[in-house]
């Protein structure tokens, strides 16, 4: 059904597309404005079934479940990272993030909406501020590591592990009030 809706929209934005480009100086409102409304219809039918799906019980378990185990991994890596961060030459802290921390981020980032519906939306953006946070102290590791910038990788690993903490602090503080 979901596809469905979907289909609605794409058909009713080729369609109204179309009947745009039939004559530049004037449009035909009696079927622009019909097909316009079935493609707005197939939208919030689209969105109201992709709602409910979110909030499937086994969904949000599993997704709930992902986002403790990455979180985790995360938070575990980073510790790791940053005690032999000095040790890793600058050009290759590049890799190793790919290599550590790549599947954990896509996990989270996959699952995070549930956290909305797990918890709510405050605890969500309390959540996501200081993972989004981490994620770019990270990606700035990432780049630094590129252009050969010894001190700012440096840097950067250990702002990262204080936001990626905090955010699991807060996911903790969320997990104990529901």
């Amino acid at each position: 059904m979901k596809n469905l809706a979907f289909l609605l929209v794409v058909i009713a934005s080729l369609a109204g597309s179309f009947l745009a480009s039939l004559d530049e100086t004037h449009m035909n409102w009696t079927y622009f404005v019909p097909i316009m409304l079935v493609g707005f219809i197939g939208a919030i039918w689209y969105k109201k079934m992709a709602s409910a799906e979110a909030k499937h019980g086994s969904l949000l378990q599993t997704n709930k479940t992902i986002l403790i185990d990455s979180l985790n991994n995360i938070v575990k890596n980073l510790q790791e990272l940053d005690g032999r961060k000095d040790k890793i030459p600058t050009y290759n802290m590049r890799f190793e993030i790919d290599k550590v921390f790549r599947d954990d981020l896509f996990n989270f980032a996959e699952a995070r909406d549930s956290m909305k519906h797990l918890f709510g939306i405050q605890h969500f953006a309390d959540i996501k501020s200081s993972f989004a946070a981490g994620e770019r102290y990270i990606n700035r590791v990432w780049s630094a590591s590129t252009d050969g910038y010894v001190d700012e990788v440096l840097l950067y690993v250990e702002k990262s592990l204080y936001q990626f903490k905090h955010a699991k602090q807060e996911f903790e503080k969320a997990l104990a009030e529901n």
